[in-house]
């Protein structure tokens, strides 16, 4: 598979990947140059012997239309194959000359060069900002979310910034502004704010149907939050310390089929951050990555103590390889009907924990039998040893009976 990066020369950002198509587009690129700067070293050179001196001016007004053709020929040759690189790469481009544009999105992703010249260890010449390949489906809104003032306070539109996460836009253009500050009031000392509600006054509700936690413990935001942001009456009190069903393994079993110990974890999708404070109170360190989908996850989670990482799933993680003890994740697996989407995503999974750690898959819905079973298939595809493994039904408010699968692997060692 070949690299994607941002390529930006005459005004565009375009995303280029290596591939042998992209070769033969160089070499013919390169072929097109030297035969053109050829023929125009021979319409400069070429002096016939049977000139004489009054057939100077003619002759030089006849060389002279032969440069402008070549120049034509060159200039049309070059849109050509920018446009056939372009239909070989897959990958269309942020054409930064339209109007529509924002200044600073344009000023953003211009080249600049180090002040001091060429890296020495990487031999980087200039640095190039980069924007998730997707924005370009999105310009329009991509050009909203970087209409600002320079050095001003940033506009109130954090919830425009994760629909464009949400449309693939991914990694977002940095900005020169300044972010609405709330006054954090009421923070309890670490680890009493474990399990102490937080103000509701220190969360941003702006762009949330729910304007307090009420309004959020009435509903089931998605099927690892129902009622998740009660932290001192609710389930959540209760969760991987008391088990329900033969689904919810508890988190003291789990621990003790590591081996090596777990000391750093990493959590998907972990709802208002249970997880991440049942391991806190063990002196576990655990990421947390979480979007604000309906609800101020990631201000709940840090209020309570804790680390949230504002990403998606469709990233790529921003960790380096065999990092994680343990790696938790119950529905945020479900990436819908994509097959090729979840296996990258389980091969990056994958690559952040290291061998002999553990993957606890928790409480994963399966929808049908058929997709129980490529999840099966997929997971054994990795060569994870199965620690323990359990298919079971539970009763929906609804009253019918659905399938869980949960699970903890350990990661094989390879070589």
């Amino acid at each position: 598979m070949g690299s994607v990066s941002l390529k930006i020369g005459d005004g565009t950002a375009r995303f280029k990947r290596a591939s042998v198509c992209s070769s033969a587009v160089n070499l013919l690129m390169l072929f097109s140059v030297i035969t053109t700067n050829l023929f125009a070293l021979y319409a400069f050179t070429y002096h016939p012997t049977s000139l004489h001196h009054h057939h100077y001016p003619k002759n030089i007004s006849l060389i002279s239309e032969k440069v402008s053709l070549i120049l034509r020929e060159i200039e049309s040759s070059q849109k050509k194959l920018a446009q056939m690189e372009k239909d070989l790469l897959g990958y269309e481009s942020i054409d930064l000359s339209k109007p529509n544009i924002a200044k600073e999105l344009k000023e953003f992703l211009t080249r600049h060069q180090l002040p001091l010249g060429k890296d020495s260890r990487t031999g980087i010449t200039e640095m190039v900002a980069s924007v998730g390949h997707s924005c370009e489906k999105s310009t329009d809104l991509l050009s909203q979310f970087m209409s600002y003032k320079v050095n001003g306070l940033c506009p109130d539109d954090w919830s425009l910034g994760q629909k464009l996460i949400l449309q693939g836009c991914e990694p977002l253009p940095r900005r020169r502004c300044f972010a609405k500050t709330i006054p954090k009031v009421g923070l309890q000392p670490f680890p009493i704010s474990l399990w102490n509600n937080v103000s509701e006054k220190s969360l941003s509700w702006s762009g949330i149907g729910c304007k307090n936690l009420t309004c959020l413990n009435s509903k089931k935001l998605n099927r690892d939050c129902a009622g998740c942001f009660d932290i001192t009456h609710g389930y959540e009190t209760q969760r991987y310390v008391k088990p329900r069903s033969k689904n919810d393994f508890h988190i003291d079993d789990v621990l003790a089929m590591s081996s090596g110990g777990v000391r750093t974890s990493f959590d998907l999708g972990g709802g208002s951050g249970t997880f991440a404070a049942r391991m806190a109170e063990r002196n576990l360190t655990v990421v947390t990555a979480t979007l604000n989908v309906d609800a101020p996850f990631n201000e709940f989670i840090a209020a309570r103590g804790l680390f949230p990482l504002y990403i998606s799933l469709d990233s790529r993680f921003p960790f380096y390889d065999n990092v994680f003890d343990l790696v938790h994740v119950a529905n945020g697996l479900d990436v819908g009907s994509r097959p090729e989407k979840l296996e990258f995503l389980m091969f990056d999974i994958d690559r952040v924990v290291r061998a002999g750690g553990l993957f606890w898959l928790d409480n994963y819905y399966c929808s049908s039998e058929d997709k129980r079973k490529a999840l099966t298939r997929l997971i054994e595809r990795f060569g994870y040893k199965k620690l323990k493994w359990v298919v079971g039904e539970k009763v929906n408010g609804a009253g019918n009976s659905e399938v869980y699968l949960s699970a903890v692997l350990q990661k094989p060692v390879r070589s």
